[in-house]
């Protein structure tokens, strides 16, 4: 596509005769609020000083001189603002060709050619099933592994299993006692859901029995000196819980590159511990623990091993983050991971500088607020969780349930193919729609709605373009003319279009989904407008209902696409 940004640029800085630069002047270039103040505007507020003109006569000025450039048909000087229209023919042949020409390849860049990132999510406790707020941060990371890949990284994505540690030893611990030698066959029960319950059992037992902690302590102990029996129970449970996950993840649509265990790395840090009390980043306390010394670079100091020896979370992360970036020779590491673990990762990546090691610049955490439900907080060790796997199957029924409605005659296997595409669209896009930091209130029959700000609005909407493509027998368009394509509604979709490539660009830049969502709303909207106010099939003429059909084709493969990036299915039939 033209960049008529670009080209503005180019023309308002040989008129200013180079006091400004083409990016300095591309930069201040806007999108005006509606249509009337043009198609791009250029406040002239930032010019007035060096050109020691009032922003009014920078406007005057440069409308009297500047050369307009090919396809701006007209400007207009309002007050500080120059405003610029953009020829409407024009417009949409260049926009409506790019687009269906690309296909799937529109809105992709080649921007981080060359760069490695590694994406990191998901990281659940081997201790419990899946819940709620780990679809949110699978939702977050598959998304922004896709907006990276869009934009020509060369993306890892990434899961690490915390299948050790005290907590894990907790619901051991459990079973050990009272699961008198159980299995998730016999309980016909999903085996992550059998390990979870006896870590719930766990923390209701502890609260009348307090020894119970020095035994799980002691069970730890056992773990990392390698006791047979211990080991046996501890490989056990883990299987389980990870066939459960694999299952969730399956079914959910979360996909990795690469695993990592916590149990492979506990011990390895070891080199890394001797650095720290070399370089005198780590030092012992009072109590014997191993001691990050943070405080005199404005955080808290962090504990780094306990004083028995044992290992704790950040002792496993410090080695497999240099495992990462040796391993897979990255360029920069990303890690999903809710609000709740911000000052946690400003210490790790202080920690790493402090070692010396360079690509600590390179390593973000990726904060995101949690997921709460009308009945309060999620709380796992309390038992108070929406299980991943039961919140997936009920937006799946609902989903089928809204099908019935639409569709009596439907063939069941197609329901439910259908019905669960709707019910993940749902969710991820419920998930996906608030801009990362900010808490999510989850709402099912909300998520599931057909219409307003939900993933099944905007496959509806595709699903509808497809359903005009179809009875018209569209096979694409050969022939670019659209010179007919000059009304408000047509106008609107095509300049929205026209945005899409910025939009990744800008969801990559501040690592959120949202703008993508946000878009596919105000695209859908703009679509289902055209469509209630104008025919296609029946337009007046066979050059319009062509262009139409063309309009209504490059509507279809955007919102494929804006969906695609968000890992949700485009499905042609609701």
């Amino acid at each position: 596509m033209v960049d008529f940004k670009k080209e503005l640029a180019l023309s308002i800085e040989s008129a200013l005769g180079g006091k400004f630069s083409v990016a300095e002047i591309k930069a201040l270039i806007e999108v005006p609020p509606t249509p009337d103040m043009g198609d791009y505007a250029l406040p002239c507020f930032r010019l007035c000083k060096a050109l020691k003109k009032s922003p009014d006569e920078v406007s005057k000025d440069l409308a009297e001189n500047m050369m307009l450039p090919e396809g701006i048909e007209n400007l207009e000087p309002k007050g500080p603002y120059l405003n610029f229209f953009v020829g409407k023919e024009i417009l949409a042949k260049d926009v409506l060709k790019e687009v269906l020409t690309k296909k799937d390849n529109f809105g992709k860049s080649t921007i981080a050619r060359g760069q490695r990132l590694m994406v990191e999510y998901s990281g659940p406790n081997s201790n419990k099933p899946l819940h709620l707020g780990h679809l949110r941060n699978n939702s977050l990371g598959m998304a922004i592994a896709n907006i990276a890949a869009a934009n020509g990284f060369d993306v890892v994505k990434a899961n690490i299993i915390n299948d050790r540690g005290i907590h894990i030893c907790k619901s051991m611990l459990a079973y050990q006692l009272f699961g008198k030698g159980t299995t998730p066959e016999k309980q016909n029960i999903k085996p992550d859901h059998l390990v979870g319950h006896y870590y719930v059992l766990y923390n209701q037992k502890v609260e009348k029995d307090k020894k119970l902690e020095e035994q799980a302590y002691s069970l730890l102990k056992k773990w990392e000196a390698k006791d047979r029996q211990t080991r046996a129970l501890w490989k056990k449970m883990t299987g389980w819980a990870l066939a459960g996950f694999k299952q969730t993840y399956k079914e959910f649509g979360s996909k990795f590159d690469v695993w990592f265990y916590e149990s492979d790395f506990y011990d390895k840090a070891k080199p890394l511990l001797a650095l720290g009390k070399k370089k005198g980043v780590f030092e012992k306390n009072e109590d014997g623990a191993l001691v990050a010394q943070l405080e005199k670079h404005g955080l808290p100091n962090k504990t780094v091993l306990r004083a028995d020896g044992t290992s704790i979370y950040i002792t496993n992360d410090l080695a497999v983050t240099k495992h990462k970036f040796k391993e897979f020779k990255l360029n920069e590491s990303l890690w999903v991971v809710g609000s709740e673990q911000d000052l946690y990762f400003r210490q790790l990546f202080k920690i790493f500088a402090l070692l010396g090691f360079s690509w600590a610049r390179n390593c973000r955490h990726l904060s995101h607020g949690m997921v709460t439900l009308p009945s309060g907080k999620l709380k796992s060790r309390e038992g108070k969780v929406v299980d991943a796997d039961d919140i997936i199957s009920e937006l799946e029924e609902l989903a089928e349930n809204e099908i019935n409605k639409r569709e009596v005659l439907v063939d069941e296997k197609d329901k439910k193919r259908r019905g669960r595409a709707v019910g993940l669209s749902a969710l991820k896009f419920h998930m996906l729609k608030v801009a990362v930091q900010k808490d999510i209130l989850f709402d099912p029959k909300e998520s599931i709605s057909f219409e307003g700000e939900t993933g099944p609005y905007v496959q509806y909407t595709y699903a509808r373009a497809k359903s005009i493509l179809r009875k018209a027998g569209h096979q694409g368009t050969k022939s670019f003319g659209f010179m007919r394509l000059i009304g408000p509604e047509e106008q609107k979709i095509i300049k929205i279009l026209e945005t899409y490539p910025a939009t990744v660009l800008k969801s990559l830049e501040y690592l959120s989904p949202h703008i993508i969502c946000q878009y596919l709303i105000e695209l859908s909207e703009a679509f289902n407008s055209f469509y209630h106010k104008h025919k296609v099939l029946q337009a007046g003429s066979e050059e319009i209902k062509h262009e139409r059909l063309a309009l209504v084709q490059a509507t279809a493969q955007v919102i494929k696409n804006g969906l695609s990036l968000l890992d949700i299915e485009a499905i042609e039939k609701m």
